[in-house]
């Protein structure tokens, strides 16, 4: 289903405006403003739908039951499981700072907006996560039947006419997720405060930071994540001695047929990376310690399509502990913490 592009645009509003957004965080661009207490009441809807479970096929589950607020809306499991027990090929991604994000989820360089990912989840088939795909009706029937929802639509799309639509429910959820801005953590209040950071975590930052390991090449700017377009082969498979991963895994190639984007994956975000274990496209590492150790390799295999800053690195005990040390002073407990990105139900 189409979103109307006056929904889209309305919705774009930014969230992260300059008395919002973190400290050292760009101003989101917008193409249209609304008021506002419009844009509070999206938010506030968008924070209803995404905590419930009426959105999936048999109640199941909800958006936050993949994207859990104290593991930095992650879900700690090393592949997802949709409504109807399906397991993913790939683990849920963390939703911090997802506004900014030049495109969304592991491998997908075509999804860019929040109200398109929104549907992804939705409608899927390929495989199931919420499993509304024909079911669109039943779950609009429900949210008309919980009292709390006829104001919260009213107050967030003041139209005429029934205001519980599948294309408001994807603007307020991307109004709410939006919202999600991490950029208090040890590390921002070292940077912009000038507050004690452990030794350890400044000499792991060094190394971080340094051309020797490059992680900043991947994971860089304000976001630690992969800028518009970058994605990356780690080596973490070579089935078949030639550089191809599993089945569901193939990453970019998934969406290309370009042999070169086997086992591309997009750098996903090191903020909070100390409570979205385990780690990987797959979760198929299961400790930061063996992330580094990892990386330290040049990667599990010596798969010949692996990106070139995958080269491996020496690392003494010590330094693979300094830079564990500095990985863990990029979590941000407020964020975990919030109330007004919790549950309110």
């Amino acid at each position: 289903m189409a979103t109307p592009t006056l929904l889209i645009l309305t919705s774009l509003a930014a969230a992260a405006l300059a008395s919002d957004r973190p400290r050292g965080f760009p101003l989101l661009e917008s193409a249209a403003t609304l008021d506002p207490e419009t844009q509070s009441a999206r938010v506030e809807l968008g924070r209803h739908l995404f905590y419930d479970r009426r959105l999936s096929v048999n109640r199941g589950i909800s958006c936050a039951d993949c994207h859990q607020q104290d593991l930095a809306f992650t879900d700690g499991r090393a592949r997802a499981i949709g409504a109807t027990g399906q397991l993913h090929p790939r683990g849920a991604m963390s939703l911090a700072n997802v506004a900014y994000a030049g495109s969304l989820g592991w491998d997908d360089p075509d999804l860019t907006r929040l109200e398109d990912q929104a549907l992804v989840p939705l409608l899927n088939e390929h495989p199931v996560e919420m499993g509304l795909r024909g079911h669109e009706d039943e779950a609009l029937a429900r949210l008309r039947d919980e009292p709390r929802y006829a104001p919260l639509f009213r107050d967030a799309f003041p139209m005429t006419g029934d205001p519980i639509s599948l294309d408001r429910i994807v603007v307020a959820l991307a109004a709410f997720e939006r919202t999600l801005l991490s950029g208090d953590s040890p590390y921002d209040r070292w940077l912009h405060d000038d507050r004690p950071l452990p030794e350890a975590a400044r000499r792991g930052m060094r190394l971080f930071f340094s051309a020797r390991l490059s992680c900043s090449q991947c994971h860089g700017g304000f976001g630690f994540s992969a800028g518009p377009g970058e994605f990356f082969n780690t080596g973490l498979y070579d089935v078949d001695g030639k550089g191809a991963y599993p089945a569901g895994s193939e990453g970019l190639y998934r969406h290309t047929g370009r042999p070169e984007d086997m086992g591309r994956f997009r750098a996903p975000t090191l903020r909070n990376i100390a409570v979205t274990a385990p780690y990987m496209h797959d979760g198929s590492v299961g400790t930061l310690e063996e992330v580094v150790e990892t990386y330290a390799r040049g990667g599990r295999t010596r798969n010949p399509l692996r990106d070139e800053l995958i080269r491996g690195f020496e690392l003494t005990d010590q330094q693979a502990a300094d830079l564990v040390a500095f990985l863990h002073a990029l979590t941000d407990d407020a964020f975990l913490e919030a109330p007004e990105l919790s549950n309110p139900w």
